[in-house]
């Protein structure tokens, strides 16, 4: 299924790396950060959060601090791989996160139009059991492999997915994306306005099967709700389901909404929530104006109830917004679900989003008590602990440098991609354009490796590779193997998963999959196992990839 070539693509990749120290704040001009050496093994992480099923996978972005920072380590070399082969599943056409079950061994998969369990120990990913999503229609492997085949053009490819996504493909991928298993081994997935529980036939028998266990609809109980965003879990056992206009408490048997919270008329909510060891909520809502400010809150909950109060510690912020991308991002604002950094005994306790300008920014904010040291680096808002412009190591004239995706953080290291072409292009769709960019639309590059300066209190970036490709997937860090992992596409070699070096930005890793859409990951993450297979989170189905050093 696979071959390993030994040598290193180190000396090619350094080439297109480029080494960038601050030119817009003070860090240069007070010498740089005092906390990079830090190995990534020996960081501070999130405190685990006893209500979900495993401290790493068992919610949307790894960890309640939405870091998408995994402790495994991958191997080093280039791995050619021919995904059909691979034992996984067909579903989708987003498959955002294969979730850890509460049972070792095993795994939900969760995608936009069934949930699954996997049998995993052993090197196996065997699917046990599927249940729909409720009044969804679970999508046929015969349709899923049509969108992992070729197309000489885009008219072709729209006219192949229709017949099964419909007229608006992009309408597809609004259920399943952020979601969750609980201690209890209870998935949870959303569609519609609907949250939705599944569980096992007979937890003594997993071949048995799962089902779908309980089912509960927001919208008559909070204002405003047209679709839910996804779920969390707090500290104390509640869910907080996002929904477009604000947020929502609701109790683990699904039964009651206890508390929720609406956002300003002007803001709309399109990406997950973050949340803290002391239940401090964390949401990014975008304006529903071009170039409009967005908003960044912080919410506190304390016995099942919202409080936005300033005595209680809640706050908001503003930051920037923007236009409208032509493709792969959604909204006027942030695409990014607020990454928590800084943690334990750290020395900031930071909140980190990219904003929606049209070359990006990207922007940590005071999550507690505003430092006595803090700079005002924005006129008026000293919520703000710091703010950079993003390059991606890309010329000045760069129309657009924007992303649909989350900051992955370890320590005080931010990593960011950017996902839009400039010029423009767009097929009017974003599914479409998602399995078009890359085979058949040039693909958007550039990525760009941060630091936050705790001596300083700003960002410095580490590194830029302007030719990295990572037009939709989130990418994930192994602090173990201190490498970042993106998906992207190349004319060469088609579809592939690449590891950066954490600290040079050179690249060390390769799964090539080759010029089929079963390699395209398609607004999911990247995930590898304890082992260090690969298990990967397509277009049209999850698939394991055994790597062996």
């Amino acid at each position: 299924m696979y071959y390993i070539s030994k040598f290193f693509l180190g000396l090619a990749a350094l080439t297109a790396v480029s080494f960038m120290s601050c030119s817009d704040d003070d860090c240069d001009k007070k010498g740089g950060s005092d906390n990079g050496s830090l190995p990534l093994s020996q960081i501070n992480t999130p405190k685990r959060n006893p209500y979900l099923a495993a401290e790493h996978y068992s919610i949307t972005h790894f960890n309640s601090a939405q870091t998408d920072a995994f402790p495994y380590a991958v191997a080093d070399g280039t791995f050619r791989v021919d995904p059909m082969q691979a034992e996984g599943g067909w579903s989708g056409p987003v498959n955002l996160m294969t979730l850890s079950a509460a049972v070792n061994g095993y795994m939900w998969g969760m995608s936009s139009d069934r949930v699954s369990y996997y049998r995993t120990s052993n090197g196996a990913f065997t699917k046990l059991g599927e249940a729909g999503l409720p009044s969804g229609t679970m999508k046929t492997d015969e349709q899923l492999r049509i969108l992992t085949d070729k197309y000489e053009n885009v008219s072709d490819l729209y006219n192949a997915i229709v017949p099964f996504l419909g007229t608006n493909p992009m309408f597809a991928i609004a259920s399943g994306n952020y979601v969750l298993c609980d201690k209890d081994n209870y998935a949870y997935s959303n569609i519609g306005t609907t949250i939705a529980r599944y569980c096992l036939v007979d937890p003594k028998n997993p071949d048995a099967g799962i089902k779908l266990d309980k089912q509960f609809d927001v919208q008559g109980s909070v204002g405003g709700a047209k679709s839910l965003v996804g779920v969390i879990m707090s500290y104390d056992g509640h869910l907080v389901v996002a929904y477009n206009k604000g947020i929502a408490i609701v109790d683990r048997n699904l039964t009651q909404v206890i508390d929720s919270y609406q956002l300003p008329a002007d803001q709309v909510l399109s990406n997950s929530i973050s949340i803290d060891e002391h239940n401090g909520i964390y949401l990014a809502s975008n304006s529903n104006v071009e170039n409009g400010k967005g908003l960044m809150q912080k919410i506190i909950l304390k016995n099942g109830k919202l409080s936005t109060s300033e005595a209680d510690g809640a706050w908001q912020s503003a930051y920037d917004g923007g236009p409208m991308a032509p493709s792969i991002k959604m909204g006027y604002g942030t695409g990014s679900t607020p990454t928590l950094m800084g943690f334990g005994d750290d020395e900031d306790k930071l909140v980190v989003i990219t904003d929606g300008a049209k070359r990006m920014k990207i922007v940590a904010f005071w999550r507690d008590n505003i430092p006595s040291d803090a700079k005002e680096v924005v006129a008026g808002n000293p919520r703000i602990a710091g703010v950079r412009p993003i390059t991606c190591g890309l010329p000045e004239s760069t129309e657009w440098i924007q992303s649909e995706q989350s900051v992955a953080c370890a320590g005080y290291g931010a990593f960011v991609v950017n996902n839009i072409l400039s010029g423009g292009a767009t097929t009017g769709d974003k599914v479409v354009d998602v399995l078009a960019i890359g085979p058949l639309i040039e693909t958007p590059r550039g990525a760009e490796r941060l630091q936050w300066n705790t001596a300083d209190n700003c960002w410095e970036t580490v590194w830029t590779r302007a030719d990295i490709s990572s037009p939709s997937m989130i990418p994930a860090i192994s602090t173990t193997s201190e490498m970042v992992f993106v998906n992207g596409y190349s004319q060469a070699d088609g579809w592939e998963v690449t590891g950066l070096d954490w600290n040079t930005g050179e690249t060390r890793h390769r799964v090539i999959f080759g010029d089929t859409s079963r390699g395209n990951g398609t607004y999911a993450i990247i995930q590898y196992l304890e082992n260090g297979d690969l298990l990967f989170n397509s277009v049209s189905g999850p698939f394991r990839v055994k790597l062996k050093p």
